[in-house]
C-alpha cells in the first residue's frame, strides 16, 4: 500500500466525522417521528366515533281546547221539487214533437201530438150514439103521454102504461151512457195533444216522430223537473243523529229544524253552491238495510244552475264544547289510521294514534289520543321517528290560528 494513498484526506479527521454522524442521527429521528406520529393519528380516526348530528330544530304546539264548530260532510242527491215523467194516455202515431231536448216549457204548453183521427171518428160515433138514445128517450115520452088518458079512462090496461114508463127509463139511461162515451171520447181525442204539466226543463226525447206509443210504454215519453227550487237528499247514521237532534234547541223535532242554522252544498268540483239551504225535512223512520235516516235541505234555483240528478255534499255544522283541535298538516296518515308526534320532558317524540270525529276548517276536531296541555310536533314529521329527540321551537301564531273559532 502506497503511503501516500492510505493517507486519510485532510478533511476526514476524527473532529469533522462526529459532527456528521450526530446530524445524520438527530435527522432520522425526526424522520422515524414523523412516520409514527402519521400511523399513530391514522389509527386514531379509525378508532374514534363520529360525531352525533344536532337534533332538528322543529315547531312544536302546545295543544287547548276550544269552543268550535265542525263541519261534517254527507253525500248527497238532487232532485227537482217536481220530476215527472210524460207518458201517453192513448196509443197512437207520435205526429209532431213541439219540444227540444232540454228546453225550458210552461206550465199548459204543448209538447207532444198524437194522430187524432181515429179518436175524432170514436167522438163522433159516440155523439151519434147521444143523439139516438135521445130520439129513443122522445118517443119512449110520447108513448107514456097517449097511454095515461088510454089506462085513466080504463080504455086500456095498466100493464101498458107501465111498459111504456120503463121504456121511457131505458130511454133516459142510454141516453146518460152516451153522454158518457162522449165524454170519454173527447177525453182521448184531449189526450191525442200531450201537454206539460208544470213549468221547467224537458229531458231525453228517446221517440221520434213517426214513431208508434202507448201508454204501456216501458219507455216515458220525456221527463219534466221544475228546478226552481230543488231538494237535496242525504242520510245520517244512527250516532250522528242522535249528535244532530241534541244539538239544538226544542221539545219536538219539529221545533228542532225550525231551528237548525242554513246548509251548504258542495258540488262535485268542490266548490260550493252560492245559495244556503234549509233543512224542513226528515225522514220518519231509519232504513232498515242501511241503518240511516233521510233528510231534505231545500235550496233555491233560481238561475238554473243546479238539475236533478245531481250529486253534491251537505256540509252541516255541528257545535262543540271545550273541543280538542289538531291542525290536519301535524298529521299523518298510515293504514286507515291518523297519528301525531307529542313531545315528551326529554324532548322526544313519541307517534301517538289519535280518533278523528270530524274537522274544523284546516284542523281536526280529537276525540282520543291526545288531550289538552299536550306537545305536539307541526311540521317535519315525516322524516321522524318514534323515540327520536328533537329541540322544540314553540309557536305561538299556529296556537292562535287553531283555537280562533
Amino acid at each position: 500500500m502506497n503511503p501516500e494513498n492510505s493517507r486519510i484526506p485532510e478533511f476526514f479527521t476524527r473532529e469533522n466525522v462526529q459532527p456528521i454522524k450526530t446530524k445524520m442521527k438527530m435527522k432520522n429521528v425526526i424522520i422515524t417521528s414523523f412516520i409514527l406520529a402519521l400511523v399513530l393519528s391514522s389509527c386514531g380516526d379509525k378508532n374514534q366515533a363520529p360525531t352525533a348530528p344536532p337534533p332538528p330544530v322543529l315547531p312544536v304546539l302546545a295543544i287547548t281546547s276550544a269552543n268550535t264548530i265542525t263541519d261534517s260532510e254527507y253525500p248527497a242527491s238532487i232532485q227537482g221539487t217536481v220530476d215527472v215523467e210524460i207518458r201517453p194516455q192513448v196509443s197512437g202515431n207520435l205526429d209532431r214533437i213541439f219540444v227540444d231536448e232540454g228546453a225550458y216549457v210552461n206550465k199548459g204548453q204543448t209538447l207532444f201530438k198524437i194522430n187524432e183521427r181515429p179518436f175524432r171518428e170514436q167522438l163522433n160515433n159516440a155523439l151519434a150514439s147521444l143523439h139516438a138514445a135521445e130520439a129513443a128517450l122522445i118517443n119512449a115520452n110520447l108513448e107514456v103521454d097517449k097511454l095515461t088518458p088510454l089506462v085513466q079512462n080504463k080504455v086500456v090496461s095498466d100493464y101498458q102504461l107501465k111498459t111504456a114508463k120503463a121504456t121511457q127509463k131505458i130511454a133516459a139511461a142510454n141516453i146518460e151512457q152516451a153522454k158518457a162515451m162522449v165524454g170519454s171520447a173527447k177525453i182521448n181525442l184531449g189526450y191525442t195533444n200531450v201537454t206539460a204539466p208544470v213549468s221547467g226543463y224537458i229531458g231525453r226525447l228517446p221517440k221520434k216522430q213517426g214513431s208508434l206509443v202507448s201508454a204501456t210504454d216501458v219507455e216515458a215519453l220525456t221527463t219534466l223537473s221544475d228546478v226552481h227550487e230543488v231538494f237535496a237528499y242525504f242520510s245520517l247514521g244512527e250516532t250522528d243523529f242522535i249528535n244532530f237532534k241534541e244539538q239544538y234547541a226544542g221539545s219536538s223535532l219539529g221545533d228542532k229544524i225550525k231551528k237548525l242554522p242554513p246548509v251548504t252544498l258542495i258540488l262535485a268540483d268542490n266548490s260550493a253552491y252560492p245559495k244556503t239551504g234549509k233543512i224542513d225535512m226528515v225522514d220518519g223512520q231509519f232504513d232498515k238495510t242501511t241503518g240511516a235516516i233521510t233528510i231534505r235541505a231545500t235550496f233555491p234555483n233560481a238561475n238554473g244552475i243546479l238539475r236533478s240528478g245531481n250529486t253534491g255534499r251537505i256540509r252541516l255544522g255541528l257545535n262543540h264544547d271545550d273541543a280538542i283541535l289538531v291542525p290536519q298538516a301535524a298529521t299523518v296518515e298510515m293504514q286507515d289510521k291518523v297519528f301525531v308526534f307529542t313531545v315528551g320532558k326529554d324532548n322526544k317524540v313519541t307517534k301517538m294514534p289519535i280518533t278523528v270525529v270530524g274537522k274544523s276548517g284546516a284542523n281536526y276536531l280529537i276525540k282520543d289520543g291526545v288531550k289538552s296541555g299536550d306537545q305536539i310536533v307541526l311540521s317535519g314529521i315525516d322524516k321522524l321517528q318514534d323515540g327520536q329527540a328533537i329541540q322544540p321551537e314553540k309557536s305561538t301564531k299556529v296556537a292562535e290560528v287553531t283555537n280562533k273559532k
